[in-house]
């Protein structure tokens, strides 16, 4: 398949498969890729649970929303791996549907639960994991709505997600 003519930006609650899905779709599509959070941290010399602690969550949301304005501006064609709260704002999600097909990752509560349980790298999860999971994504039910796709990845494989996404590519182009 060709590059995409704009890029791809995964959206989606933690643990849904961004990161992964990213570095496998980037490389069937022969683009780069960049992950919203690496480049945070690139950006920022510090960790983003380390932000989060430091510098609240106001201050990581605003890092975020530089790295992923510049990350859209650039020319290459990308697939972007976004944080799981870059939804959140409204500007981003302008900035992701202007230079960007959208595709949401979700996951069933226990799998995204059984995913991120042993990270600690995972600021909004201290504590009762199973009990900030599902508040968090009651809370964020709608925010990832506007995506041009969704795929479920509760019960597939990386390569059965690309699939899925080139896909939805090649209908959309």
């Amino acid at each position: 398949m060709e590059k995409p003519r704009q890029h791809v930006a995964l959206i989606g609650f933690m643990g849904t498969g961004k990161s992964t899905v990213s570095k496998e779709l980037a490389a069937r599509l022969n683009c780069g890729v960049i992950d919203i959070d690496a480049e945070i941290v690139r950006r920022e010399g510090a960790s983003i649970a380390d932000i989060f602690g430091t510098r609240g969550e106001a201050e990581f949301r605003a890092a975020e929303t530089a790295a992923l304005a510049d990350v859209i501006d650039c020319a290459e064609a990308l697939v972007i791996a976004t944080g799981g709260g870059a939804v959140l704002a409204e500007h981003n999600r302008k900035l992701m549907l202007e230079g960007s097909f959208v595709v949401a990752l979700k996951a069933d509560p226990e799998q995204i639960i059984a995913r991120v349980s042993q990270d600690p790298d995972r600021p909004l999860l201290q504590g009762d994991v199973e009990g900030r999971v599902h508040k968090l994504l009651e809370d964020r039910k709608h925010a990832y709505d506007f995506a041009h796709l969704v795929i479920d990845t509760t019960k597939l494989t990386v390569q059965e997600v690309v699939d899925s996404i080139e896909r939805g590519l090649q209908q959309r182009f």
